[in-house]
């Protein structure tokens, strides 16, 4: 059964954002949904500190035994800081994705784009 976190909020490709204490940055990463999809996590690019996206812009990619898919900001803002412990143990995506498994904390410079996530019980529509 796949986890979804009621308190978190989620995109159509399959990241999460989760608050994360400090107003205006959240944590961004994939899903348990996502995990599962990708199967053994390899390995995980991810941008530099100081890196700004647009909304639904590539950050980087996730590489797994059988896929290597593009990871999507969620939302419009700047890299504050990205999980380095991703670059000895991608396999944390795996066993923890909403835990130790994040991947990067965004500084949101349109907090109305936080809206357009889709809410844990639409996304679980979303991956029936």
């Amino acid at each position: 059964m796949t986890k979804i976190p009621q308190d978190l909020r989620y995109t159509d490709e399959h990241e999460y954002v989760k608050e994360s204490g400090d107003a205006g940055v959240v944590q961004v990463g994939i899903t348990d949904f996502a995990q599962g999809e990708l199967g053994d996590v390899v390995f995980v690019e991810l941008p530099k500190v100081g890196a700004t996206y647009q909304r639904m812009d590539v950050f980087g990619t996730i590489e797994a035994v059988k896929a290597v898919s593009e990871l999507f900001c969620p939302l419009s803002g700047e890299i504050v800081e990205v999980n380095e412990r991703l670059d000895q143990e991608p396999a944390l995506v795996n066993s923890d994705p909403y835990g130790d498994g994040w991947m990067i904390k965004l500084r949101v410079s349109d907090g109305a784009e936080l809206a357009q996530l889709l809410d844990a019980d639409a996304y679980e529509q979303r991956v029936g």
